[in-house]
């Protein structure tokens, strides 16, 4: 059966993993499709932290044009409301300049945010207003939360204090129920999503050999150089994965060989959280074996027909 084009603009989008192989495939796919970039890793928007974030290298940057890498200092915060807005202006230019966009990255709110359309409320924090909540048992904040806003109130665990609080705080702000102003609206993409995968012992010695090469590359350098300049540990992108692990080796009280363990068995850990993730959304991802011989010829026959589908 002829299928009638579809109107919409093109989204490409590859998932997975750390470690599984997303890089070398979007570049790939990016040159042969006229790609750009958009990546949805939020530990590649600081400034500073290369290594420890696999973040592409200029060689690999210059190759195709890349999106939302390097436009945050470490004191920064790009929230993931202002992501999602950003994204799309992205995307859409892409569309006007006759290039094709390509969502990358493993931060699986990130993607859910722009390809699913979250509603995300506009309501920086309250502090005083938080202050005032935090107060207050956290069983009697759940209750109001019920009262207020019931379907909020099934979504979040009667124990998660700072979401509860969070709720309330948008609520009595906008006073409208967070779960109304969360609805989601689908962008006017016709998306294609890859997702890569690969056995797990193979991954994890993927990892492993990526850590131990980071840290060949002087990434206990690059952490150094990001406390010179003055972060510290209580900065929020110093607590991320491959930075946070060095602090007890820093301060003296475990071996270095102890700090670069705990960074696999704790990436590890989150190449599991992430797979979680992505497995919700089966019906949306192609999966592909990353560890195909052919695996770039295969995706690309895949991506030129979801293309000729548009047009045919």
């Amino acid at each position: 059966m002829h299928q009638t084009p579809s109107s919409k603009k093109p989204l490409l989008a590859i998932v997975g993993q750390t470690a599984v192989g997303k890089t070398a495939l979007s570049l790939a796919l990016a040159q042969q499709f006229q790609g750009e970039i958009v990546s949805s890793d939020s530990r590649l928007f600081y400034r500073g932290m290369d290594i420890g974030t696999a973040k592409p290298s200029p060689a690999e940057q210059a190759i195709v044009p890349h999106h939302f890498i390097d436009i945050c200092d470490l004191d920064e915060t790009l929230t993931l409301g202002e992501y999602q807005e950003k994204a799309y202006r992205v995307i859409d230019d892409c569309h006007q300049r006759g290039k094709l966009p390509m969502l990358v990255g493993g931060t699986g709110q990130y993607f859910k945010a722009v390809v699913e359309g979250w509603g995300i409320p506009r309501v920086p924090p309250q502090p005083d207003l938080r202050a005032a909540l935090e107060k207050i048992d956290r069983l009697e904040l759940a209750r109001w939360l019920a009262v207020l806003d019931p379907q909020a109130a099934v979504a979040i665990h009667p124990h998660n204090t700072r979401r509860i609080v969070r709720a309330l705080e948008v609520t009595f702000v906008k006073g409208i129920p967070i779960s109304t102003l969360q609805a989601k609206s689908p962008p006017p993409y016709d998306m294609f999503v890859i997702g890569l995968d690969r056995d797990r012992a193979d991954l994890y010695r993927r990892i492993d050999g990526r850590v131990d090469q980071m840290m060949k590359a002087g990434l206990l350098d690059e952490v150094q150089a990001l406390l010179d300049q003055g972060y510290n540990w209580q900065t929020p992108a110093m607590s991320g994965l491959g930075y946070r692990q060095f602090q007890p080796y820093l301060d003296g009280v475990c071996r270095l060989a102890d700090a670069v363990e705990k960074i696999k068995t704790e990436t590890h850990r989150f190449a599991r959280q992430q797979n979680t993730w992505f497995r919700r959304d089966d019906e949306r991802i192609h999966w592909f074996a990353a560890d195909t011989a052919d695996l770039i010829h295969q995706v690309e026959r895949h991506v030129q027909a979801w293309l000729a589908e548009k047009t045919s």
